[in-house]
């Protein structure tokens, strides 16, 4: 192996540990804020069209059943993820206390 060859090398593997380093530190909590920000408002938009699902009666889930068909999908991942009460909680504690 000639000098050349192990320079470079050493450069290949400096570039990886360096963009896993960056990746750990600065992208992949910055993806999870994004991602907890996403989850939050697709939360408040399907409770505002939705909100009979949990007994708040609402006169605007007349007009927005008629979205079930395209978010039913969604739905039943957002309902079973809000009657789950520990996560919920836990996730919104954790938003505020660091």
């Amino acid at each position: 192996m000639t000098l050349a060859d192990r320079i470079e090398t050493y450069r290949e593997r400096l570039e990886e540990w360096l963009h896993g380093l960056y990746h750990g530190m600065v992208e992949h909590p910055a993806y999870e804020l994004i991602e907890q920000e996403a989850e939050d408002t697709e939360d408040a938009f399907m409770f505002a069209c939705f909100s009979d699902a949990f007994g708040i009666p609402s006169p605007v889930s007349y007009y927005t059943a008629e979205l079930l068909p395209y978010l039913g999908e969604e739905f039943q991942h957002w309902e079973r993820r809000m009657w789950d009460r520990e996560s919920m909680l836990e996730r919104k504690g954790h938003q505020y206390h660091f």
